[in-house]
């Protein structure tokens, strides 16, 4: 380890040289030296010269920009006052009717308050104590509820019971998954601590990824239970764990598996657990407030993705990725992944400057000669469609919490962070960013033929996604060294655990379930209500909805609907061992003629109504299981939407 901080040390110090060199000497240019492909056998070496790949990135990255776009629009963006920064947070927590006018149901609200854990709502509390003094201060008129009086219930379970049986479950469900959670190693840089990226090539411990439970109670009962034992030594933590997700019965919920009403309540989650967990681990969180810039409204390059992927809809209905991001990424992999150096190696500055200009012109006519691109043009064009976005992959509002993960002090509550800020990202940047991940994957893949390891990728990659041109964004030397480490650490954990980033956590799935039952029943209380004003018979009305839903479907069997394929409906008797993948293929064996070219992966089996909006079942649920958890759910056969 005390080679590798020094090996890097003399890195920053060498880049430091070269930066007081080129002032010096503007009339000369300079050749970077280029590492040689023959890597040494020695780790460290290897990762003095990956630290070489992303100063060397950053130096293409400036001379591209000086060859580019002169008038190019720069924001400064100022940062809102506290208060402001806090009614932003809870408006997007879909809680703004705690501080002022909202067209939110209130009751709702108190519903979705109800579900939350003591950390979370520790996090809700302290942001509405802050828009409150704001407020106050500013004479604002507003009614402001005190937050004793929202969260009285909460307190009052508390006091009675401060270590209670929310805490113990807490530590009974955490002690199901204890393994080896390896602490990041670091080192100090002036005043600012620096989390070092991990070779991918060290012996890997396996740590199962516990969903079932609040990532930020989980932190704070690793807190409590670490006062009293002595702090794990950083020195035997090298290696990066083989994160895995423990088998679910009742199955595991991927982004894109949920109704859009549902996902919105997961996003409102994630966004407050993700504030929690930082508030508990001491890592100050702040959002970035988006501002508008002029941006152009047709093209390729410099265009937001929301206005790509609407030009694109209309060449092609229901494209979520730009048409151009993946033609690049095609054109890459037709040119073969072996191909050495691939993305760290840039192409001509003014080809590619030629190839822009032409793109723009000829791409959506269909008259642009892509067998002309080279290989390595194709991957700067790729870079530079990511660095010119008006605004960041990442997103302005969350790009501040992605370079924070570096602060978080083990791996696993990184892997956390990444995966709660994944799932708040937009829709469009959120399957940008998995489409780009997954080819970045095959790049390493191929990693023996073109000497592209996950920590070279994540090097040459990290400069393009975390530096936003469109921002002012300077800062010192010593603050650059620690961003280079810190931001090549946060894409080597993108790549290298992508597979579990699209994961819904079970407990945020949970809670979205238990504000659909308390909502449900304040509905049917409403319902209920009104029908006996209209007089109806109130036993008449419960007698038809309670035969409605029992249909003549016996105890222990389930009804499932496929209204798209021949056989449209099916009983099935529910064992302990029948899984959904098990109902899918007793239709699918049923179809005939053109339906039976349907395959496993095109249709799917869903889980709707009941404590749920709707939900695409993966093959390994058991549905006894789901059964007893959502009784009152349908059961139907569909395609996924595009």
């Amino acid at each position: 380890m005390v080679t590798l901080v020094t090996k890097l040390v003399h890195c920053f110090h060498r880049r430091r040289r070269y930066v007081q060199y080129t002032m010096n000497q503007e009339s000369t240019t300079r050749v970077t030296e280029k590492p040689e492909f023959n890597r040494s056998s020695s780790q460290d070496s290897l990762d003095e010269l990956s630290m070489e790949d992303y100063w060397t990135e950053l130096e293409n990255i400036k001379k591209s920009s000086e060859n580019g776009q002169e008038d190019e629009e720069v924001v400064v963006v100022k940062e809102p006052d506290e208060g402001e920064l806090e009614e932003e947070w809870l408006k997007e927590a879909g809680l703004s009717n705690l501080f002022g006018e909202s067209a939110d149901d209130p009751q709702e609200s108190m519903v979705f308050l109800s579900t939350l854990t003591r950390t979370q709502a520790a996090a809700v509390q302290k942001r509405v104590e802050t828009v409150s003094q704001t407020l106050r201060k500013k004479n604002k008129q507003h009614h402001i509820p005190d937050v004793r009086d929202i969260f009285a219930q909460r307190r009052e379970s508390k006091e009675k019971a401060p270590d209670g049986p929310e805490l113990q479950s807490v530590r009974a469900n955490e002690n199901k998954y204890e393994g080896k959670d390896d602490q990041a190693s670091s080192i100090i840089v002036g005043n600012e601590k620096l989390i070092l990226p991990v070779p991918e090539d060290t012996p890997s411990s396996e740590t199962a990824i516990n969903l079932e439970v609040s990532f930020a109670e989980q932190a704070v009962n690793q807190q409590e239970s670490s006062k009293d034992k002595t702090q794990k030594n950083e020195g035997n933590d090298a290696s990066l764990p083989s994160f895995r997700l423990p088998k679910d019965k009742t199955g595991t919920t991927k982004i894109g598996d949920l109704a859009p009403q549902d996902m919105k309540k997961v996003c409102r989650l994630a966004l407050i657990e993700l504030t929690a967990l930082y508030d508990v681990l001491g890592i100050e969180l702040k959002q970035q407030k988006a501002v508008k810039i002029k941006t152009r409204d047709s093209g390729l390059f410099g265009v937001p993705l929301t206005t790509l992927l609407e030009q694109d809809q209309r060449k092609v209905p229901g494209a979520r990725i730009p048409l151009i991001f993946k033609k690049l990424i095609s054109r890459i992999e037709e040119g073969g992944l072996e191909t050495e150096g691939l993305l760290r190696i840039p192409g001509v500055a003014i080809r590619i400057k030629n190839l822009c200009q032409e793109l723009e012109a000829k791409f959506y006519e269909g008259t642009f000669n892509w067998e002309g691109v080279k290989q390595h043009d194709a991957a700067s064009l790729l870079k530079l469609f990511i660095r010119e976005l008006p605004q960041p992959l990442l997103s302005v509002e969350y790009l501040k919490a992605f370079q924070a993960v570096q602060n978080l002090p083990t791996k696993k509550q990184q892997l956390q962070a990444l995966n709660l800020l994944v799932i708040l990202l937009p829709d469009a940047n959120r399957d940008t960013l998995k489409a780009l991940l997954e080819f970045l994957q095959k790049v390493i893949d191929n990693k023996e033929k073109n000497k592209m390891t996950v920590m070279n990728v994540a090097m040459v990659m990290a400069p393009n996604l975390f530096m936003c041109h469109a921002l002012d964004l300077k800062s010192s030397e010593q603050r650059e060294f620690v961003m280079a480490a810190g931001t090549a650490n946060i894409m080597h954990l993108l790549i290298r655990y992508q597979k579990l980033l699209w994961t819904i956590p079970k407990f945020i799935i949970n809670q979205v379930r238990k504000q659909n039952t308390e909502n449900h029943k304040k509905d049917k209380r409403a319902m209920k209500k009104l029908l006996k004003k209209m007089a109806y018979d109130r036993e008449k009305y419960e007698k038809q909805d309670k035969s409605t839903n029992d249909a003549d479907v016996p105890q222990g069997v389930i009804r499932v609907q496929a209204p798209h394929l021949s056989k449209v409906s099916m009983a099935i008797q529910l064992t302990e061992e029948l899984k959904a993948s098990d109902v899918l293929a007793r239709f699918l064996s049923q179809e005939s003629g053109v339906a039976q070219t349907l395959k496993r992966g095109e249709v799917f089996l869903y889980e709707i109504g009941g404590n749920i909006g709707e939900r695409c079942l993966d093959d390994d649920t058991y549905m006894k299981d789901l059964y007893q958890l959502n009784p009152n759910a349908e059961w139907v056969i569909k395609s996924k939407p595009l």
